[in-house]
């Protein structure tokens, strides 16, 4: 049980110092513990931050349907963080999430925030975690999430079915939409989610790791597709991360029906979701 979100920032430094010494598997043991933090209260300044940064309408008594992955990142970190946690912080790659939000959230309510390793899983390029948040108001859950997050590292072999390989592909879906986004978006969207991972604010911090550029949040592309889209105020909402959007650059919002994604140059997809009534 937590009084308070824990800081982000001497997590994430235990996190990038722990890892050279993480050895992933997906038989590995997983930390068991369910993280809790009660009485949870809205910072307003800081939700009207996220919204103007993902494009959400501010000043509503309403929490975008994003918001709480926000509330409870601290809380996963911790637990990602840990030493009992096998697949290292640094290079873990956020490749999915689900979404069910039951009913609106009030941005003036109180809540129990909770959030746990649900399990690991071989993938056909490593090993997969997957976290489990869930957001309870008078006791009822109103949020859910599951998040997937890969630790790259070499296989023995290709699983017998994957998520990505069962997925039918499909027409790109028609252009709505074209987003320059400059180059602060990163660390725009890191001060107001706290989420300030060294790849996403500047170029020569991306270098180290890869990118030739800053690249922008994951979630924060699924939350300015969501922001554009628009969600029922009960929805249950999928998103897959293709590939990275690199900073600055220009993408294409496409969408049709529930379905939504977003192409970048070349029509390279970065991201692909649906959103569906409960």
């Amino acid at each position: 049980m937590l009084t308070a979100p824990p800081a982000l920032a001497p997590l994430l430094a235990r996190g990038a110092l722990l890892s050279p010494f993480r050895r992933p598997r997906p038989d590995a043991a997983f930390p068991r513990t369910r993280l809790v933090l009660t009485g949870l209260r809205i910072d307003l300044a800081r939700l009207a931050a996220y919204e103007r940064v993902c494009g959400f309408p501010t000043g509503a008594d309403a929490l975008p349907p994003t918001y709480p992955h926000v509330l409870g990142f601290p809380l996963a970190m911790r637990l990602m963080s840990g030493r009992d946690f096998p697949l290292p912080l640094l290079g873990l790659v956020h490749t999915s999430i689900g979404i069910t939000c039951r009913r609106p959230l009030p941005a003036t309510g109180a809540y129990d925030l909770s959030v746990r390793v649900e399990g690991l899983a071989p993938h056909r390029r490593g090993t997969e975690a997957a976290v489990v948040t869930e957001l309870r108001a008078g006791g009822d859950a109103v949020w859910e999430s599951r998040s997937t997050y890969l630790a790259r590292h070499r296989t023995s072999g290709r699983p017998a079915a994957h998520r990505e390989e069962e997925r039918a592909p499909h027409e790109p879906l028609p252009a709505v939409d074209e987003w320059r986004l400059a180059g602060d978006v990163g660390r725009r969207y890191g001060a107001a989610s706290g989420d300030r991972n060294p790849i996403h604010l500047h170029p020569l911090t991306a270098r180290l790791f890869g990118f030739p550029r800053a690249i922008a949040h994951g979630m924060w592309t699924v939350a300015r597709c969501l922001a554009a889209h628009g969600t029922p105020d009960a929805a249950v909402v999928r998103a897959d991360f293709r590939a990275p959007v690199l900073l600055p650059g220009t993408v294409t919002y496409a969408a049709r029906d529930e379905r939504f994604e977003l192409r970048g140059a070349g029509g390279r997809v970065h991201l692909t979701g649906d959103v569906r009534p409960v």
